[in-house]
């Protein structure tokens, strides 16, 4: 995943479960099972974004751009495989974990479908970085432990820049590309926003954690906070890539 811009990663001063590591934290059941959830929906992101890379990697224009995606790709699938093999060692089934995430993640690849090259790494880019952005504002609350795993699996890959770079390659080659693309990131914002707040909202531990119920979570003005400064992540990554917000 992508996310030059990180929103939040750690409590400037850590309290309560952030304070603590894993086998003290996961002695309550309903953190246990927010932290489940929250592994398996990244877990099934990582895979998601392994088969979406793989699938840009055809779409590539020249051989060494194809070569870079596919180096993406396995970094993507590596931070797959720890966190299947979190899940197990936390007595998780992984495969279990991940399902409940599966339709709506799947959904959000069908409704954001790129029709090119330029589009598919915008999406990578834009959609892929705020679900991080998303992800590291809940990893500020969780144990020691898991926060370190989290944020790990949340390091770039290398596709900023890449974007970066050929995003803003194809707008000087013909400023056009700029207004399509501008429009299309707005639309993929939108998308993802929705998508995870579908993601928590059908999940009743994550959306109990995030409401301040376990982990000394976000109260409910918190959260309005912490998508505003999502959303000012965004714009940033979008002046880099040089298109408006």
């Amino acid at each position: 995943m992508t996310t030059p811009d990180h929103a939040a990663e750690t409590p400037a001063e850590s309290t309560g479960v952030a304070a603590q590591d894993w086998d003290r934290a996961s002695a309550d059941p309903q953190y246990r099972a927010a932290v489940v959830d929250l592994l398996g929906a990244l877990a099934y992101g990582e895979l998601a974004a392994f088969e979406r890379l793989a699938e840009d990697a055809k779409l590539a224009p020249t051989l060494a751009d194809k070569a870079a995606l596919a180096k993406m790709a396995s970094a993507e699938f590596h931070h797959f495989e720890r966190l299947r093999d979190r899940l197990a060692a936390i007595g998780a089934e992984p495969t279990e974990s991940m399902q409940p995430f599966v339709a709506a993640l799947d959904g959000f690849h069908r409704q954001t479908a790129p029709s090119d090259w330029l589009e598919g790494l915008v999406k990578a880019y834009v959609g892929d970085s705020i679900a991080s952005d998303f992800y590291r504002e809940v990893a500020a609350r969780l144990d020691e432990n898991t926060r370190a795993l989290v944020l790990a699996v949340l390091d770039d890959t290398g596709h900023g820049g890449f974007a970066i770079e050929k995003v803003r390659a194809a707008i000087d080659a013909d400023p056009r590309v700029g207004g399509r693309l501008a429009l299309w990131a707005r639309r993929l914002m939108g998308e993802a926003l929705s998508q995870s707040q579908r993601v928590v909202a059908e999940r009743d531990a994550l959306s109990t954690m995030l409401v301040g119920g376990v982990a000394g979570g976000f109260d409910l003005a918190e959260v309005g906070r912490m998508f505003s400064r999502i959303t000012e992540a965004h714009t940033k990554r979008m002046a880099a890539l040089g298109l408006a917000a």
